[in-house]
């Protein structure tokens, strides 16, 4: 669907966002929102200090501190001390190595990834942000992130083009976070978000070819969106029709197709935020609804897998053609990556352990025979039924058939963790130790659960400063 306003007759919508990023205030900002941001931020701790040590992680962390620079912020859990946009960028790639961080799921987007590490990279730079200024630019950056996605549906499919939108989209959401921590006025904002738009990228081909370049993405964002706010603030200039221009976002990455009304309806009063999920399971959200399917079954009917004989998992046309094919794949794993992005993967794993968690996702995971043997009697089918277009994430239906002849089928809509079936701050907290027990340094108790306890009441803390002390 074309945007139906002509540019010529209305100012480009980046103004409008760049009002929002310089006058919001924490006053401005519903409960509701608070509340969602404070898990958003405990749940990027689990996940970063969780994915600390993991493949692609080590090696940029090593590559960053062969760089040096100055000592602006720090990388988390290994407590070293680099240029603010580099802090970013391996914090950010830590914290969406597991796939296991925040998702929109209408919008298709990872915002926590992106405006907490830049929010947290930049708190440092400047020194003394306060909890509740923190919020704000995480909840402002979080409505940006997730509108310019929303935006792109109703439109074409949104793997048309192949991009990956949190890494597109990131850019100069980090861009907008950064310039306003760093006190910049609507003209230095502009700035941010045009040099961020310049460096726009991130496409979805990673995926399909199991790299780690897909948990690589969102860093490089925050990097570059970080960079881009400290440029404009020497006074650089970007563009300032980032997303409706003759050569900006839409038209240039999108031919074109997005909604106005949607990127912009109730701006300022309504935020995003309060849309976002909390991940159960540490894979891509479309095989959560799977994932679910299977774990009721095997829990209503005690199944165990010697009395499966066959799964079939039903899926709409989005997800099939992303997390169902080629089977061959996703029933047996190239890589971790292969794993996370595989219904296949998910149900066998659900079906052979009982569970889903962190350890069946590893390198070691994949040649795992017990899951191995319960993926080899999976089928996945694209059910017309379920497709839902450009209507947000598709539901899945698993049909498992017993040794017996039995047929069981459970159907799931809304995966555990969506705003009508959110996770509580005790069950993130409980995620939180799940994650710390994975990753690859000990973090000691004490700091554990301070750090805890100071994200519960961050609206209250004087200095987020606190919070990367704890984390490292």
């Amino acid at each position: 669907m074309k945007a139906s306003t002509s540019t010529a007759s209305v100012h480009d919508a980046t103004q409008a966002f760049v009002a929002l990023f310089r006058n919001a205030r924490f006053e401005q900002l519903p409960p509701e929102v608070v509340s969602i941001t404070k898990d958003q931020v405990l749940d990027f701790f689990a996940v970063a200090l969780g994915g600390s040590a993991e493949a692609g992680v080590v090696e940029l962390r090593d590559l960053v501190r062969e760089w040096g620079g100055a000592p602006q912020s720090t990388i988390l859990r290994y407590g070293e001390r680099v240029p603010a946009p580099n802090a970013g960028q391996v914090n950010a790639t830590m914290a969406h190595a597991l796939d296991f961080d925040d998702v929109h799921e209408d919008a298709i987007m990872h915002p926590g990834v992106v405006t907490i590490p830049t929010a947290l990279a930049m708190a440092e730079y400047v020194g003394g942000l306060s909890g509740r200024d923190f919020i704000t630019a995480v909840a402002v950056g979080t409505d940006f992130i997730c509108r310019l996605g929303l935006a792109t549906r109703p439109g074409e499919s949104i793997h048309k083009y192949g991009w990956h939108l949190t890494t597109l989209f990131g850019y100069p959401t980090a861009a907008a976070v950064a310039a306003r921590i760093l006190g910049l006025d609507e003209t230095g904002i502009t700035n941010a978000i045009g040099i961020a738009y310049h460096q726009c990228s991130g496409n979805g081909q990673c995926v399909r070819d199991g790299a780690l370049t897909k948990r690589m993405g969102p860093g490089m964002a925050v990097r570059g969106g970080i960079a881009s706010a400290l440029m404009a603030q020497r006074g650089i200039t970007g563009a300032r029709n980032v997303l409706e221009g003759e050569a900006g976002l839409y038209r240039v990455y999108h031919g074109g197709s997005y909604s106005r009304e949607r990127l912009l309806a109730d701006l300022g009063t309504r935020f995003e935020s309060v849309n976002v999920s909390i991940k159960p399971y540490p894979c891509c959200r479309g095989v959560h609804p799977s994932i679910d399917a299977a774990l009721t079954l095997v829990r209503e009917y005690d199944l165990h897998p010697e009395a499966v004989s066959r799964i079939v998992i039903y899926c709409g046309e989005a997800t099939y053609g992303l997390l169902g094919v080629p089977l061959e794949v996703k029933a047996r794993p190239r890589t971790f990556v292969d794993a996370q992005f595989s219904l296949a993967w998910g149900v066998a794993t659900a079906v052979a352990r009982r569970r889903v968690s962190l350890e069946d996702f590893t390198p070691q995971a994949i040649a795992s025979p017990d899951i191995l043997a319960v993926a080899a009697r999976v089928d996945v089918r694209n059910d017309p039924a379920l497709d839902r277009g450009d209507q947000g994430m598709e539901p899945a239906r698993v049909e498992i058939t017993l040794t017996d002849g039995t047929t069981v089928a459970e159907q799931v809509d809304f995966p555990t963790g969506t705003p009508g079936r959110p996770l509580p701050f005790a069950e993130i907290e409980r995620k939180f130790g799940d994650c710390l027990a994975h990753a690859g340094r000990p973090v000691a108790d004490s700091k554990a659960a301070r750090l805890v306890e100071e994200v519960a009441r961050l609206d209250e803390l004087e200095d987020v400063r606190t919070l990367v002390e704890l984390a490292t």
